[in-house]
């Protein structure tokens, strides 16, 4: 979320400047993809991976590519969405704070306006992929718009709207394996408590960046609630992950190489908690950008796991 995948991409605020959208999106469209935060992945990511985690857990063998298709672009149409509207609910905020000032709607790049009617075509979209899954899937996804309707006003009601972000985000987790079983077991619900703990872990790191301004206009989070106590809050989070999803896989029956990747993962989270530096910014984002890391090796790992002869 810092300089993306362009190196010459500079930041004013946590808005990327220069990057590829500056350098080849047309000039009308460049704010509405600044406020979807298509130059800035790794929330898609993160959104995307519990998604391809419960699919390849959920497969008979390798997973569909056309399912994991499908999610890719489901998440990434949704985490626009939910920017959107989280930028829309939070302008007010977003306008006092240093780093989120240069957002689209705070900066008046995109009006309110504007940025409803973008809110309803992404939706749009992301309806349209819903429904080319099975009936089961589409409650279960439907079920989710409470969970992330209420999301952005939560840092105004408690210090733990990461909880509530944990609910929300990897709900995935529990979609992944509907779309492929056209029903749920304690497997996924295993691994969705997992990443409910990962998101915990993951945006506990990345609200350090945030919180002499959150301080001064009077927003919550969990890095004011932990303190100099998050490193080992961060360790209870790692390690309630890994043994949540430990669990989930197990009851999957997936074979000897998932063991192997999740002791990777493992290493990685305690790697994660040993560099970071809750009052150096910039490392906080550096870690919290590393979870892809754990993303793309658990999610090998449940394929390998999963795969015909375990390979």
């Amino acid at each position: 979320m810092s300089q993306t995948n362009q190196t010459t991409a500079t930041l004013v605020g946590d808005m990327p400047q220069g990057g590829w959208v500056d350098r080849f999106a047309p000039i009308p469209v460049r704010p509405y993809l600044k406020l979807m935060r298509l130059d800035r992945p790794i929330g898609t990511w993160l959104l995307l991976f519990p998604c391809w985690w419960s699919l390849a857990m959920a497969s008979d063998g390798w997973p569909d590519l056309w399912l994991m298709a499908l999610f890719a672009v489901g998440a990434l149409v949704m985490r626009g969405a939910g920017c959107t509207f989280n930028d829309i609910v939070d302008r007010d905020f977003d306008a006092k704070v240093a780093r989120t000032a240069t957002r689209p709607i705070a900066s008046g790049a995109v009006s309110r306006k504007g940025a409803a009617l973008f809110l309803g075509a992404q939706l749009l979209v992301g309806l349209g992929i819903l429904l080319s899954l099975n009936g089961f899937t589409i409650g279960l996804g439907v079920a989710s718009l409470a969970l992330v309707g209420i999301y952005p006003f939560m840092k105004r009601i408690t210090y733990w709207p990461q909880a509530w972000l944990g609910l929300t985000f990897t709900y995935g987790a529990l979609m992944g394996w509907a779309s492929v079983a056209g029903s749920l077991s304690l497997a996924p619900v295993l691994l969705y408590a997992g990443c409910f703990f990962w998101t915990l872990h993951y945006d506990t790191v990345y609200a350090h960046q945030d919180k002499e301004d959150d301080a001064l206009v009077g927003v919550k989070s969990s890095a004011l609630a932990l303190g100099e106590r998050t490193k080992p809050a961060l360790g209870v989070f790692s390690l309630a992950m890994v043994l949540l999803v430990g669990l989930s896989g197990w009851n999957a029956g997936l074979a000897w190489p998932f063991w192997c990747g999740l002791v990777l993962m493992a290493a990685h989270l305690a790697w994660q908690i040993r560099r970071v530096d809750i009052d150096h910014p910039a490392r906080c984002l550096t870690i919290f950008r590393s979870n892809r890391f754990v993303g793309w090796i658990l999610l090998f790992s449940i394929i390998a796991g999963r795969a015909p002869l375990g390979l």
